[in-house]
């Protein structure tokens, strides 16, 4: 694991809406969650990352109260979730991947429907507006768009006017257009001074909407920062360039991973510069153009992978 130090901005620990150390979850022989540690700052979008099984949805339920833990510390809002006080539960706001709400009421009923759960929701006409679903507050619940009712989800969740949101795979089947419609939804709620914890699937997401975020792999942490520090962190470049007839024997002295897909020579190197120069040099003497030569840095994907994949290795290595 890699641990980025991040001064966030010299914040103190009073500032920290969610603190996890040591945290242990098992179900029978399966363990769940094994030993992590991050915190959450307040006012920050905070993404936790992983591939399915990683943990990421016990760490969700434990921090929302709903899972016992076996070992560790959990503070979050300062409460300890599995005994939190009478105000807790008033707090925070849950969007589930999927919600039920009575079809055949308006945005506008429904609202204050959950509104009405609260000792001091927030005004009905600041939520409509933040979730932008003011022009359509007359529209029944079973006419809505499968974004608009996403967004109906969030109001709900904002009813009470929590501290801390919890967004579960909040684009889950949204299509480019309402998935960045959704992303501004969320920079709106940044706005409004919230505190957000993001779960996705997708790492554009992650990068576009987190400050910080988590990466969980076989129930352990693997690295955690923002995603420009992940990627400037990790030193591997790709070379690419399309496949020709003569261009396999300007590889035959580069030592560093190589794929070829669909007619594209990809090599992943932490040497790019003696890597390229190898290359073009060769080609120069054979009278060759490269086509399409590209040099990336690492995406945050490309961490991602790389982190989930080596994590996995590890683990079937020790159970091998």
């Amino acid at each position: 694991m890699y641990r980025i130090v991040y001064n966030e901005f010299m914040t103190s620990s009073n500032d920290r809406v969610i603190e996890i150390a040591g945290l242990y979850k098992s179900y029978g022989r399966l363990e769940a969650i094994r030993g992590i540690d991050f915190h959450v700052n307040r006012a920050e979008v905070f993404a936790l990352l992983g591939p399915n099984g990683s943990g990421k949805t016990t760490t969700v339920e434990i921090l929302e109260g709903h899972r016992n833990r076996d070992d560790g510390m959990v503070d979050v809002l300062g409460h300890d979730p599995a005994h939190p006080g009478p105000t807790f539960r008033e707090r925070i706001g849950i969007v589930l991947q999927s919600t039920g709400v009575e079809p055949y009421l308006t945005v506008e009923e429904t609202i204050c429907q959950f509104r009405g759960f609260y000792p001091h929701p927030r005004p009905l006409e600041e939520v409509l507006e933040v979730v932008g679903l003011t022009d359509h507050r007359a529209t029944r619940v079973r006419r809505l768009s499968g974004g608009q009712q996403r967004r109906l989800d969030v109001a709900v969740s904002l009813a009470g006017d929590p501290d801390l949101l919890f967004l579960d795979e909040p684009t889950t089947g949204f299509d480019p257009a309402a998935r960045r419609l959704a992303w501004e939804l969320v920079r709106n709620l940044r706005t409004l001074g919230k505190t957000i914890f993001l779960t996705t699937h997708y790492m554009e997401e992650a990068e576009q909407l987190a400050d910080r975020l988590a990466i969980l792999v076989e129930g352990k942490i693997v690295a955690v920062g923002t995603a420009g520090e992940l990627m400037s962190r990790d030193h591997l470049s790709t070379i690419q360039f399309r496949q020709g007839l003569s261009t396999a024997v300007l590889i035959k002295d580069v030592t560093d991973e190589i794929t070829l897909t669909d007619g594209v020579f990809s090599i992943h190197t932490t040497r790019p510069t003696e890597t390229l120069a190898k290359i073009t040099n060769q080609a120069t003497q054979l009278g060759l153009e490269l086509e399409g030569l590209t040099v990336t840095g690492a995406t945050l994907e490309d961490i991602y992978l790389r982190l989930t994949d080596t994590e996995a290795n590890k683990t079937r290595k020790g159970n091998g």
